[in-house]
């Protein structure tokens, strides 16, 4: 009895042992982020200094769903240029408070992943699934926790489960088969459609015609005008016709969950910042290099870290699986391999990735599809993270099929691939940031200079410094730190950062920073080419705007002009620098403001 016993266990550790990291993870997580709460150390870069203070001014303004508003920040930008309400993701920060949604978010992004993995692996291998279990958890499990960019981790996490739901259409199955529609409809909730969709229906539509033209080959090489007599399409028609009705249905999901960003697109007659992006051009030389680049690391916005062990993995298979199949002389086998097939899939990527950067091709994109110009048609490299470690869930399942060492090793291979992402210090790695900066103020008895989610945002801070002012919605600015902070704190900012918002009031705005863009030919560039940061600048240094206790400044006079920021409504300045000229400036100092910790120092200008 106790031998059967214990083999029973053996057998279910076999087949479960992926719950003890997976769980073991997740607990290590909440522990952390729920532990410290907001004294965590979060992701500022196109986070905390963007969406972050976007939702919470949605919350501070009730305007999650309201229409025809304007939001408090950049002189007023309409609502419908901030993320929409339809969105899973939106959804989070309506109903719980912003730190503890942001964490939630990271959370939901590691399920979704892991579970959209585990359907589209389960509709592959049918009744195989039960042997692959493991690594098909495992491998959704790396794929969840990769560090995407934040905002959009749902869109990311969740492109297996729109493969397998086009998959279900795909094969026609069950008789309520409107429900995959239904479902395919709501997709959008938890996609994106400037990062993924536009390209899943691209890559969707090209799937329909390849059907069809597939069909009228196989009609022609059958010698037959019809499918049958019956009427009936053959296998493939049919298959056509409903991705076609797929298409169809997706596309509109996208433009129900996010009619807010279509009704900018197609209906709004206001230029915007888009139409002055100047975008780089390079070479072929350097083409090649980025290409290259990409391929071996990826980009921080998708950074799977695929570098540490899905590329060398996969790449030692390449070459011992196609040198196999030219010692057997299979080509038209090694042509057809999936394998190999998303390896060049994961290669087109990157090439496009590099193409884009080429002057003439993205010309002829915007000339003859002109209400795209400025779209950045290389985010079709934000679909590699999944072609890699779908690339390498196929290397780990041939393994399995070769026996039990070859099956231990793929266990391991994958357990050391969630290691190489959870240990990774990158952009959004903000469970290793935390965990970092805390062991480090443990072992040293000192803080790090880089700022928590708490100290950042200073929300005690600024509650003392509206209370002495009897701040009532009156437009301010921020230096030397994120415009983002005051935004968060329902102060209302001339300042701050949106990649799409009016050409005309970036022009307003360049009057106000313009003897600052003239001290310093790399900022002037950087706005005049770029304009989504419209901050203070120096005069002086590169960037002095400040997410670390430190502000590293050389020079403390503020180079603006002050006529400029009074026209635009400008009472207020608050600069984490004491001005040695702003009385020049027309500014007059209203208090000092020091936080408890003493993280951060404010200085209050009334105009």
């Amino acid at each position: 009895m106790e031998k059967l016993t214990e083999q029973k266990w053996f057998i279910w550790i076999t087949k479960y042992w992926f719950l003890f990291p997976v769980t073991g993870f997740l607990l290590l997580a909440a522990a952390v982020f729920f532990g410290y709460g907001e004294r965590s150390y979060i992701g500022v870069h196109d986070n905390m200094d963007l969406f972050l203070a976007q939702f919470q001014m949605l919350k501070n303004t009730d305007s999650f769903w309201k229409h025809g508003v304007d939001v408090p920040f950049l002189g007023g930008v309409s609502r419908d240029n901030l993320p929409s309400e339809l969105s899973l993701y939106s959804l989070l920060f309506m109903v719980f408070p912003t730190y503890t949604a942001y964490v939630l978010g990271l959370f939901g992004k590691i399920l979704i992943g892991m579970f959209s993995f585990r359907l589209l692996a389960g509709e592959l291998f049918g009744g195989r699934f039960e042997t692959y279990r493991p690594i098909v958890y495992m491998t959704g499990f790396v794929y969840g926790i990769c560090w995407f960019f934040p905002a959009f981790g749902f869109a990311f996490a969740s492109i297996p489960l729109c493969v397998w739901l086009l998959m279900k259409i795909y094969k026609g199955q069950g008789r309520r088969w409107y429900l995959w529609y239904a479902a395919l409809f709501a997709y959008p909730l938890v996609s994106y459609f400037s990062y993924h969709g536009i390209f899943i229906l691209g890559y969707l539509a090209l799937a329909v015609l390849w059907l069809f033209c597939r069909e009228a080959y196989l009609r022609k090489r059958k010698g037959r005008e019809r499918p049958s007599k019956s009427g009936e399409r053959p296998q493939e028609g049919k298959a056509a016709w409903r991705l076609l009705g797929a298409l169809f249905v997706l596309a509109a999901g996208f433009v129900a969950c996010e009619y807010r960003l279509f009704g900018q697109m197609l209906f709004s007659d206001e230029v915007t910042i888009r139409s002055s992006i100047v975008n780089g051009s390079l070479s072929l030389p350097e083409i090649f290099r980025e290409i290259g680049q990409v391929f071996r690391e990826g980009i921080f916005h998708a950074d799977g870290v695929h570098g540490k062990v899905a590329l060398p993995v996969c790449m030692i298979y390449f070459v011992v699986n196609n040198a196999l199949y030219v010692r057997r002389r299979e080509g038209k086998a090694m042509l057809r391999d999936p394998f190999n097939l998303l390896l060049l899939f994961i290669l087109f990527n990157c090439v496009v990735y590099g193409l884009y950067d080429f002057e003439p091709l993205r010309s002829l994109v915007e000339k003859l599809v002109p209400p795209l110009e400025g779209w950045q048609f290389n985010r079709t490299v934000f679909f590699n993270p999944f072609l890699w470690y779908a690339a390498l869930f196929l290397v780990l399942r041939r393994l399995y099929d070769e026996g039990p060492w070859q099956m231990w090793l793929a266990n391991g291979i994958v357990c050391i691939a969630a290691l190489a992402v959870i240990l990774a210090p990158t952009r959004y790695n903000d469970l290793y940031s935390t965990c970092y900066n805390r062991a480090y103020e443990h072992f040293h008895a000192q803080e790090v200079d880089e700022l928590s989610y708490e100290q950042f945002y200073a929300v005690d801070l600024f509650e003392e410094i509206k209370a002495d002012l009897n701040y009532q919605g009156e437009w301010a600015a921020a230096y030397g730190f994120h415009p983002a902070v005051l935004e968060y704190n329902g102060i209302a900012t001339l300042d701050g950062y949106l990649g799409f918002y009016s050409q005309q009031y970036k022009e307003d705005f360049r009057k106000v920073i313009a003897p600052a863009l003239e001290r310093v030919e790399a900022t002037r560039i950087y706005y005049d080419d770029w304009g989504a940061r419209a901050y203070l600048y120096s005069g002086a240094d590169l960037s002095i705007v400040s997410a670390t206790k430190t502000v590293y400044a050389t020079d403390d006079h503020i180079y603006m002009d002050a006529d400029a920021f009074r026209a635009l409504g400008g009472e207020y300045l608050f600069s984490r620098i004491k001005l040695s000229n702003a009385q020049e400036t027309g500014l007059s100092l209203f208090g000092e403001y020091t936080a408890q910790d003493g993280s951060m120092t404010i200085y209050a200008y009334k105009h």
